[in-house]
């Protein structure tokens, strides 16, 4: 399934790393292991970060998706079930809505 991780890295180790010239590199090795559908780098909660659409086939690749960023950057990892439009009408909102509309009456 596709997941969105938002990846926060806090201001040290990254400032260390930037100025001993090694964040670059390391964080190319991180995402070639990891082979993101997409990354993107931003700010994030006035630290850097990143956000990745990734493909987890099942929950024992989370840590191989995380670790990369924990041990090497001591970064925050979340993780969130990314749907496609086609993949929410697959879920028949409609009939759980029936199911489940007299809950409030």
């Amino acid at each position: 399934m596709k997941m969105l991780v938002n990846v926060i890295f806090p201001i040290e180790p990254f400032n260390s790393l930037v100025r001993n010239g090694t964040a670059g590199e390391l964080i190319g090795r991180v995402v070639d292991d990891i082979k993101p559908e997409s990354i993107y780098f931003s700010e994030q909660d006035g630290c850097r970060g990143a956000v990745m659409v990734v493909e987890v086939p099942d929950a024992s690749a989370i840590p191989s998706i995380s670790e990369p960023w924990f041990l090497n950057f001591e970064a925050h990892c979340e993780f969130r079930i990314a749907m496609t439009p086609d993949d929410l009408m697959r879920a028949n909102l409609s009939e759980l809505a029936e199911k489940w509309n007299d809950v409030h009456a």
